[in-house]
């Protein structure tokens, strides 16, 4: 499953920068970007700070096609 092109549409969908979403979340914006581009994964804490901050959930998330 390719999670960073999620988390980029729902990014995007939000009107959110990378560097936003990173303070928001209390991340770098470098990690942001990593996940975007599917270079690293996020732990499911980090996920579900991510996800709850783009206004979804991980049920949501994960079954939405």
């Amino acid at each position: 499953m390719k999670i960073g092109d999620k988390i980029r549409r729902l990014r995007l969908q939000r009107g959110l920068t990378q560097e936003e979403l990173a303070d928001r979340c209390e991340l770098s914006k470098s990690f942001i970007s990593l996940l975007e581009r599917d270079l690293t994964s996020p732990s499911l804490d980090t996920l579900s700070d991510l996800l709850e901050t783009l206004g979804s959930d991980l049920p949501a998330f994960f079954s939405k096609a």
